[in-house]
């Protein structure tokens, strides 16, 4: 199958593309043959083959805050009266979904808007802290943790595609590592990011120094939409920024990221980078990247890619954060307060040695 990063390993125990099943919640209530439609998602040769099986599926009514994600509204919500009810009507759905399939394990993964990030409230860092938090409803929990929460009470893996603070909260972290449930994330690393994860590593090697790296995005989709909010805005540059200090060695003085809204590009997103760099005898020099990608495209491949990888590592009894998953993800979750890994090419042999497989020649030492 193209596309898909692991699809031509055969390794005991990952589940096929084949026998995945599909649900999931959200505001908007479209089935998701109107949603793709709606997006342009797919060409029309594809929305046609697909019409009838996506049509099926339509989100469950959603748990969400206004005051965690301002610019994504729907009719589609559920109502909770309360922190713990949220979770447990969350449960509740995760099991109903895995009976009425008749399938052998549920993988959650967070596909969400940006939230805010919260203030570094003690209700976060520990679980007998975050307990009390959710029998009060404290106000520094937002969806992202309740959906996590429910996941690692139900023994399900769990995966965060955006930069939303979630499992990655200490006290969510430990939960899973307690309960023995997987975790990994956060915020999916698609398009601009990749690239600089691929390039930085290249540049330390040939000692160019970069002197500044301005990266700037647009994309009109309800992502794009979410991050006209400048507190969701500031959650996704955290995690977009993070990066190139880790990998070169050095703090980039002048590193900008700039993301902007701009509704006609739709699911289309673009990506300008300028690099400006000084070589050999201090000469200055610049390279330039435009990626013009599908923001969808890019991201599905890799939300099955982690749904996969989580369930094998459920199956191999590990538990907490999956530093293997780095690959995947902008901010990826250590264990034990290590610091993250960045480096594409390191990335890429974490996973390979996790499965198993012999290591790809660009990522081996």
């Amino acid at each position: 199958m193209s596309g898909l990063p692991l699809a031509g390993i055969s390794v005991p125990g990952l589940v096929g593309y084949e026998d995945l099943v599909f649900g999931g919640w959200d505001l908007n209530g479209q089935n998701l043959a109107d949603a793709a439609a709606e997006h342009r998602v797919l060409n029309d040769n594809q929305l046609e083959d697909t019409s009838p099986a996506l049509a099926a599926i339509r989100p469950w009514p959603a748990v969400a805050s206004s005051a965690f994600c301002r610019r994504i509204e729907g009719a589609n919500m559920r109502e909770a009266k309360g922190h713990r009810a949220a979770i447990d009507a969350i449960i509740d759905d995760l099991r109903r979904f895995k009976a009425a399939n008749d399938i052998d394990d549920v993988v959650m993964i967070n596909l969400a808007s940006t939230e805010r990030t919260p203030a570094d409230a003690p209700a976060l860092r520990t679980p007998e802290a975050f307990a009390r938090a959710i029998a009060e409803d404290d106000l520094s929990i937002g969806p992202a943790m309740l959906y996590a929460a429910a996941a690692i009470e139900a023994g399900v893996p769990y995966g965060n595609f955006t930069p939303s603070v979630a499992a990655d909260a200490p006290a969510l972290a430990e939960l899973a590592r307690r309960g023995g449930v997987p975790v990994a994330g956060k915020d999916g690393k698609t398009g601009q990011t990749l690239m600089k994860t691929v390039l930085a590593p290249a540049l330390r090697a040939r000692a160019l120094h970069v002197d500044g790296w301005f990266s700037t995005n647009i994309l009109g989709n309800r992502d794009g939409q979410a991050l006209e909010d400048p507190d969701s805005l500031k959650s996704k540059l955290g995690t977009k920024g993070s990066v190139l200090d880790s990998i070169l060695g050095y703090r980039v003085e002048d590193h900008i990221v700039d993301i902007r809204y701009y509704r006609p590009r739709g699911d289309d997103k673009e990506a300008w980078d300028n690099i400006d760099i000084s070589g050999f005898l201090g000469h200055r020099m610049q390279l330039k990247v435009n990626f013009l990608c599908k923001d969808s495209i890019l991201a599905a491949p890799l939300a099955l890619e982690i749904a996969r990888v989580l369930d094998l590592a459920k199956q191999r009894g590990e538990a907490g954060p999956q530093e293997q998953l780095s690959l995947f993800f902008k901010a990826p979750m250590t264990a034990q307060g290590r610091a993250p890994e960045h480096a594409f090419h390191t990335q890429e042999r974490m996973l390979a040695e996790w499965l198993g497989l012999p290591v790809p020649a660009a990522a081996a030492e």
